[in-house]
């Protein structure tokens, strides 16, 4: 913490008592990773996880080791000897304040336990220790649990629709589908953020907003195919709908998977480029985007310490 603010040093000494609580509900100890064997191991449990093309992997330990070696952040969790979840990003413009998690997965025998949620706390302890301010990161915005352990969970906050960010993917859990992408910002000591150990609130509800009048941009039906709503009342509260699991629709159903990224893209995407700003999500599968007036305050945002 050389170098750091008083109240800097407060928080990330706080942000390290909550990353310890949550790896020890969670069963894991987590530790950065800079040993090839390692590295090595950490890119066995990222092919098991995403099971990718062997010519196109996500990561190697080669690029691992180079960027562990130049100080970013590479972390694994393990629960006894067992490498169980990995998380590894690097930083970006500008330096020393920013971060880029480019990749985070938990083993599927420990979905359910937290560990990914262990693992991002202590990537924030870290990069506060470091005077990082934002981490930024992308996940695919048609993984509904993603979207609320991102948006809710972690108070993450979602900035830019990003179409098919790095191409097709062919691997298990993309399954071949364009890549697009929603980019967030966590800002590491906004108030929602420097509380989410304390359990998340339970997101938006799509039920009480609907009744209230919110406008319902994209939706579902019987079939589970995607309909995009008309008659666009304007400024105000949008609800719009993703599939409970994109990744089973993609392998039984590849012809509806595509209509939904195409959907989401044109309706999500086009919201967010006319400056719509994603305020919630619904955990059965709903995002709350705020357009006009409500757009301009954001739910999750707070000074840094100075």
């Amino acid at each position: 913490m050389t170098g750091l603010t008083e109240p800097k040093r407060h928080l990330a000494s706080r942000a390290w008592r909550q990353a310890e609580d949550a790896s020890r509900a969670s069963g894991v100890q987590i530790r950065e990773l800079t040993e090839m064997s390692d590295l090595i191991r950490l890119c066995a449990l990222v092919d098991d996880i995403w099971h990718p093309n062997p010519s196109n992997p996500p990561v190697t330990a080669e690029l691992l080791r180079a960027l562990a070696h130049a100080g970013n952040y590479v972390a694994g969790a393990f629960a006894g000897d067992q490498l169980v979840g990995a998380c590894a990003g690097f930083f970006s413009p500008p330096a020393t304040h920013a971060m880029h998690s480019h990749i985070a997965g938990v083993s599927l025998s420990l979905l359910g336990k937290h560990v990914g949620f262990a693992l991002k706390l202590h990537q924030r302890a870290w990069a506060l220790d470091r005077d990082v301010t934002t981490i930024t990161w992308t996940f695919d915005p048609l993984v509904c649990r993603n979207a609320y352990f991102n948006i809710v969970k972690l108070a993450a906050l979602p900035a830019r629709y990003l179409p098919d960010f790095y191409g097709e993917m062919d691997d298990v859990i993309n399954g071949g589908d364009d890549s697009d992408r929603l980019l967030v910002h966590w800002r590491l000591a906004a108030d929602s953020v420097d509380s989410v150990w304390q359990g998340a609130s339970p997101g938006a509800d799509a039920t009480v907003l609907r009744a209230a009048g919110a406008w319902v941009a994209l939706d579902a039906d019987a079939g589970g195919r995607p309909v995009i709503g008309d008659a666009d009342p304007g400024n105000g509260t949008v609800l719009v709908r993703v599939p409970s699991d994109i990744e089973t629709m993609r392998r039984h159903d590849r012809a509806a998977a595509r209509g939904w990224r195409r959907a989401l893209r044109q309706v999500l995407g086009g919201l967010m480029t006319d400056g719509g700003q994603v305020t919630g999500f619904d955990r059965s599968g709903w995002y709350v985007v705020q357009r006009g007036a409500g757009a301009a305050a954001s739910l999750h945002s707070a000074p840094s310490p100075r």
